[in-house]
């Protein structure tokens, strides 16, 4: 059993804190897993990856065509990434663009969303979801990240169960914000469910 997965976004979104809780899971359930992370230039706002890579593996990266799932906290984020995306594997993406400094000041422009969108579904399965909604609804933005967790579990792709991944969440989060993102994790699985 191999799994492959990459958690993409920008700085300050809970990229390398998702996919930590996601590789601890793995852990407690005695599986061997390697991850690695990747930062941008800026603490905040630069591009950030992490692969969490499950099973008989020996490497955390990731070759192109070789990531089972990616889930992105950005739109464009998992676009910069889609290379990595095997033939038949999934994109869970939040809707939501970042938009960057030099977009903001006016010396580039953001992709159309729906250009990235097409470009993606070409790619792979797409999954998106109003993730940055989702999480203002459980209580704070901040649980986006949760949020995203609960959308993958939801998802069924994983050799573990939703209830394994949210007790992860709930033993990774300090006490006081348990609750909050117990709710994040359950309404990100529900936004994925038929």
């Amino acid at each position: 059993m191999k799994e492959r997965l990459l958690f993409s976004g920008v700085g300050g979104q809970g990229v390398l804190t998702g996919a930590n809780i996601l590789a601890k899971t793995f852990l407690t359930e005695g599986k061997k897993v390697l991850m690695s992370e990747v930062h941008g230039m800026a603490q905040r706002g630069g591009s950030v990856i992490c692969t969490v890579c499950v099973g008989d593996v020996y490497s955390p990266l990731i070759a192109d065509g070789g990531a089972d799932v990616i889930v992105s906290m950005e739109p464009v984020e998992a676009l910069r990434y889609i290379k990595k995306l095997k033939r038949d594997g999934v994109i869970i993406t939040d809707i939501n663009p970042v938009i960057p400094p030099n977009v903001s000041i006016g010396e580039s422009k953001y992709p159309d969303p729906e250009e990235v969108f097409k470009e993606l579904s070409s790619r792979g399965k797409l999954i998106k979801i109003d993730a940055l909604d989702i999480a203002k609804k459980s209580g704070n933005a901040i649980t986006k990240n949760v949020v995203m967790l609960g959308a993958l579990a939801g998802m069924d792709l994983l050799p573990i169960g939703k209830e394994k991944i949210l007790e992860s969440v709930k033993n990774n989060i300090p006490e006081k914000y348990v609750e909050m993102n117990e709710r994040a994790f359950n309404m990100g699985l529900k936004a994925v469910k038929v």
